[in-house]
């Protein structure tokens, strides 16, 4: 199955095929105003996945919170994050599941980063369980 996510105005995409090697919901407080929203869900596909990316993007690197650098790919015409690297995850690119536009895509299996949680925000059970970047190498 061959996937696309795109930004909200579409100039900005990216194609892959088959499922993702993991989704994860992260409340880290980086997320948080990298989404606008209060947990991001993210998914990592293995380079060998990538079909085509196309369109203008302008980069973002910053450190995160195990001090390893992400740098993230938006779109310049509406801010869309749809895509990022990983320092220890050089094989792998995260994409942002809602830019897939797909209610079937997989759920996330893990919640990380759950002490900057908001208290409101409840995840199911079975994905209770706290990793940091280091244990996705």
């Amino acid at each position: 199955m061959d996937r696309k996510a795109s930004c909200a105005c579409g100039q900005l995409s990216i194609s892959l095929k088959g499922d993702p090697e993991m989704v994860l919901a992260c409340s880290c407080l980086e997320c948080q105003k990298r989404t606008g929203s209060v947990v991001s869900v993210s998914s990592y596909f293995g380079d060998d996945q990538i079909i085509d990316k196309s369109g203008a993007s302008k980069a973002y690197k910053r450190s995160s919170d195990v001090d390893k650098w992400i740098e993230c790919y938006f779109c310049p015409n509406c801010g869309t994050t749809v895509y990022w690297t990983l320092e220890g995850l050089e094989k792998k690119i995260g994409v942002a599941v809602g830019c897939f536009s797909d209610p079937h895509f997989p759920s996330p299996a893990l919640s990380i980063w759950n002490e900057s949680k908001h208290d409101w925000v409840l995840f199911p059970e079975q994905w209770h369980g706290d990793i940091k970047q280091e244990s996705l190498d």
